[in-house]
Order: C-alpha cells, then sequence, then structure tokens
C-alpha cells in the first residue's frame, strides 16, 4: 500500500514490494506466486483499510457541527491518507490494464456499497432515493476528480471554493438548501 501511493503501480515492482516486506523474493513468491495473485491480495488489504478510515471519520462526529459540511470535510480528508491515494492509484491503471481492473472491481463495489451505508450516510443525514444518492455521489466523485487535480495556481484558494460549492449542491439535493445558493458572490 505505501509503494503504490509513494512511487505508484509501476515503480512498485516485485522486488521492490518483497524489499520492502523484509522478504526475499523467492518468499515473496511461495506466498503470491503471480503478480495479479499480489495485486489482488494488495486490494483487499487497501480496500479494508480505507472502509476502516471512513468507520472512523463517520463515529464520533463533534457535538453541534453540521453533518453535511463534516462528511465533505472528513471525505476530503481521507483522500489524502495513505489508503486512498494507493486505491486511487491502482484505479488509474485500472482504466488501461485488465488485469488490475479485475482485481480492484470487488473493492470498488465493496466500498460503493459501503459509503452508502449507515456509517456515511449518518454524517452526512443523506436519507434514501435517487436524490440522495445522487448528492452522496456528487460529492464523492467531484472530491476524488478534485484530489486527483493538478492544479498549477492557487491550488488552495480553488480547492476550498469548490469544496464550498460541492457542499451547497449537495444541501440542495437533500433538500437543506435553495437552487439559489449554489453560487454565492
Amino acid at each position: 500500500m505505501r509503494l503504490f501511493a509513494d512511487i505508484g503501480y509501476h515503480a512498485a515492482t516485485n522486488s521492490e514490494i518483497a524489499a520492502a516486506a523484509g522478504l526475499t523474493r523467492g518468499a515473496m513468491l511461495y506466498h503470491f506466486a503471480t503478480r495479479e495473485a499480489l495485486v489482488a491480495a494488495a486490494a483487499e488489504h487497501i480496500q479494508a483499510a480505507r472502509l476502516t478510515q471512513l468507520d472512523a471519520a463517520a463515529s464520533n462526529p463533534p457535538p453541534g457541527v453540521d453533518a453535511t459540511g463534516q462528511a465533505i470535510a472528513a471525505y476530503w480528508r481521507l483522500l489524502a491518507e495513505q489508503p486512498f491515494v494507493a486505491f486511487s492509484e491502482l484505479e488509474a491503471v485500472a482504466r488501461t490494464d485488465a488485469m488490475v481492473r479485475a482485481c480492484v472491481a470487488p473493492a470498488q463495489e465493496a466500498f460503493d456499497r459501503a459509503q452508502v451505508g449507515t456509517p456515511f450516510a449518518t454524517i452526512a443525514q443523506a436519507g434514501q432515493g435517487p436524490r440522495f444518492q445522487a448528492s452522496r455521489d456528487l460529492a464523492r466523485f467531484l472530491l476524488e476528480g478534485l484530489a486527483r487535480a493538478s492544479l498549477a495556481y492557487d491550488r488552495e484558494a480553488r480547492v476550498q471554493s469548490l469544496i464550498a460549492v460541492v457542499d451547497r449542491a449537495v444541501r440542495m439535493l437533500n433538500r437543506k438548501g435553495d437552487v439559489q445558493e449554489l453560487w454565492s458572490d
């Protein structure tokens, strides 16, 4: 996970992974006979770490804090954490690599289902139905895209502006805000 996050999938060769784990290449091959077996196990491990962090972010929100804002801020922070960065790397590789795509697909589905489950829905106060699913998807995928974006100038100001728009859009979809409030001057 650390190597995928720090140096990327392609640079994290089996030899690099074995060395980082303190194993000989032969010992690693004993446990993971193929690159596919290694990637599948890594995707499963990374997925478990993401779910643990998602659950931790959802539990015990600070009292009196706006739940929608808290959910958006918590997910934005999670996107910079190692498991999320590593999984993002695997998803990028999966676009053109069928083996990686097959290995990450179950984790993508599990995370998608977990995200609409109790922990995240509770802090987002999102409810049920297509309108609420759209609000979660809008927030999730815009934040994930923003985390991957290479903003060349004024990054922090632009990020904060876009997060504010995401917050307002989620509130509108959850009927917590007026349509006129999407973009404030």
